[in-house]
C-alpha cells in the first residue's frame, strides 16, 4: 500500500536527519568522493592492469597534460593503430591482455577466442530462466540478475571457491556470455514490454564480439566492415579506465569481503548503472536532440554556442548547468578515448550520410570548454570525453538507446574479473574506510514519555 502523506512525512524527517552540513567536510578534511580538494583521486590502492594519465603533480600544482590510457602498460592507441594495421578486430586481444598482462601469441589468442565463443551460447534452462522470464523494463538490471543467476549454473562445483583456476574459469564464462545475455535481454523487453515480436538468433563462435552483438539484435542479422569495426573499437575503448573508476573500485570493495564472482560482478554492473557513470552518454544524446531541436540552424557554429549557454547558466538543458560530453575527473587536456572514437566516428558518418551531426557533435567539443571556463574560473582545463561521441556512435550503428549502457558492460566485464583477481591475489584486508560520526548526545526517552 502505497501512502504518499505518510510517505513525504517520513521522507523529509530523513532528509533532516540524514543533513550534513558541507562546511563540516572542510572542517574536519574529510576527503568527500575520495576526492582531493583539487578534484584529484585519493590513492587508495595499486593496480597492475590500467593507468589514466590526465595530469602530473608539480610541487603540490596540479599540472594539465594530454590524456594517456594504458593497459598492462601498454598504449591504447598503440593497439588500436595495430588492429587497424592488420584489418582485424582487436577487443578479444585486449581482453586477453587486461586478464593475463600479456599479450597473446597467435596461438594463445585462437584458443582464447575459442573459448570465449564456447560460452557465447546459453543453455536453454539458462536462457529462460534468467532472462526470458519476467523480463525487466532496464536491461541493466536484467543482467545484473541473469549474472546472479549464473551462481546456481556455475561448473565448478563450488561457486563460492576462492582459488585462482575457478575464478578463471568463472571469469571466462562470464566475458563470453555477457554480449549474448545482453542481446537477449534486450530482446526479452521488447517482446515483453513493447509488443514486438521474439527474435533470438545463437551467436557465432567463428565471430568477434562486435559481430556477434550487431548479429543478435538486428532482425537481419546483418552488419557492414565499418559498423562492427567502429563496435569493435568502442568496446576495446571501454574495456578498462583504472581500478579508480566507480565500478571497478566496486568490484574491489565487494571481492574484498570474500563473496562469490557473480555477487561482485553484478554489483559492478549496478554501478555501472548509474548515470554519473555508464549512463552518461544517454544524457549526451538527450542534449543533442534539445540542441537540434531548438536552435534555428544547428550547423551554425555561433548558434549552437548561444544555446551551449544557455544550458551553461541553467536556462536550457536539464537546468544543472552542465554540458554533458565535456570534462573528466582525470584528463585534462584531451581524453584518448574521444580521440580515437572520434577519428571512427567520422568515418561512419560519411558511410551513414550524417556528416552534419558530426560536425555538431565537434562543434561542442571545440566550442563548448570556452562557454564552461567562462563561467567555472577553476576550470582550466576542459577537454571532450569519450561520452560525447559514443552515444552517437551507437546511434549511427542502429543500437537500441536501451543497450548504450549494458554495451559499456560487455566491454568492461574482463577488466572486473581482472580487478577481482588483482584483489584476491594480494589478499588485503576488507575494504573499511572511515566515516566520521556527526551528532549531539542524546538520552533515550521511554515510548510512553514520547509526544
Amino acid at each position: 500500500m502505497i501512502d504518499k502523506e505518510w510517505l513525504k512525512h517520513h521522507a523529509d524527517m530523513i532528509r533532516k536527519a540524514d543533513y550534513i552540513d558541507p562546511a563540516l567536510y572542510a572542517k574536519y578534511g574529510v576527503k568527500r568522493g575520495l576526492r582531493n580538494e583539487d578534484g584529484s583521486g585519493v590513492l587508495v590502492g595499486l593496480t597492475t592492469i590500467g593507468n589514466v594519465h590526465g595530469y602530473v603533480m608539480s610541487e603540490g600544482e596540479k599540472l594539465a597534460v594530454e590524456g594517456e590510457l594504458y593497459y598492462r602498460g601498454i598504449n591504447v592507441k598503440d593497439i588500436v593503430a595495430a588492429d587497424k594495421r592488420e584489418h582485424r578486430f582487436g577487443y578479444e586481444e585486449t581482453a586477453y591482455l587486461l586478464m593475463f598482462g600479456v599479450l597473446p601469441t597467435p596461438r594463445e589468442l585462437v584458443v582464447w577466442k575459442d573459448r570465449l565463443g564456447f560460452y557465447r551460447k546459453l543453455s536453454d534452462g539458462f536462457k529462460e530462466n534468467a532472462i526470458f522470464r519476467n523480463p525487466s523494463k532496464d536491461i541493466m538490471n536484467a543482467i545484473a540478475r541473469a549474472v546472479l543467476f549464473a551462481y546456481a549454473f556455475d561448473e565448478t562445483g563450488n561457486p563460492d571457491d576462492l582459488a585462482l583456476d575457478k575464478c578463471l574459469n568463472q571469469s571466462v564464462e562470464l566475458i563470453g556470455a555477457l554480449p549474448t545475455i545482453a542481446a537477449y535481454a534486450y530482446q526479452a523487453k521488447a517482446h515483453y514490454h513493447r509488443g514486438q515480436s521474439l527474435l533470438i538468433r545463437n551467436p557465432d563462435p567463428r565471430k568477434s564480439t562486435a559481430e556477434n552483438i550487431l548479429s543478435l539484435i538486428r532482425e537481419d542479422g546483418r552488419y557492414t566492415k565499418l559498423e562492427a569495426e567502429t563496435l569493435d573499437l568502442a568496446l576495446i575503448l571501454h574495456a578498462e579506465h583504472g581500478g579508480g573508476n566507480n565500478s571497478s573500485f566496486v568490484t574491489h570493495v565487494v571481492t574484498s569481503s570474500f563473496t562469490d564472482i557473480y555477487s561482485s560482478i553484478a554489483a559492478s554492473i549496478l554501478s555501472l548503472k548509474g548515470s554519473r557513470h555508464g549512463g552518461a552518454n544517454l544524457r549526451v544524446m538527450r542534449q543533442m536532440d534539445e540542441i537540434k531541436k531548438n536552435v534555428k540552424d544547428w550547423r551554425n557554429p555561433n548558434q549552437v554556442v548561444n544555446y551551449l549557454e544557455k544550458i551553461a547558466d541553467k536556462r536550457a538543458g536539464d537546468k544543472t548547468g552542465l554540458i554533458y560530453g565535456l570534462g573528466h575527473a582525470v584528463y585534462t587536456i584531451s581524453d584518448p578515448r574521444a580521440q580515437l572514437l572520434r577519428k571512427k566516428a567520422r568515418e561512419l558518418a560519411r558511410e551513414k550520410h550524417r556528416v552534419d551531426e558530426m560536425r555538431l557533435f565537434e562543434t561542442v567539443e571545440e566550442r563548448g570548454p570556452a562557454v564552461i571556463k567562462a563561467r567555472h574560473p577553476r576550470a582550466e582545463d576542459v577537454c571532450a570525453n569519450v561520452d560525447l561521441y559514443s552515444g552517437f556512435v551507437y546511434d549511427m550503428l542502429g543500437i537500441p538507446k536501451d543497450l548504450y549502457t549494458p554495451l559499456f558492460a560487455v566491454a568492461r566485464c574482463v577488466s572486473w574479473c581482472a580487478h577481482r583477481m588483482e584483489e584476491l591475489i594480494n589478499n588485503g584486508p576488507i575494504i573499511r574506510p572511515a566515516y566520521k560520526p556527526i551528532y549531539r548526545p542524546r538520552q533515550y526517552v521511554a515510548l510512553k514519555e514520547r509526544r
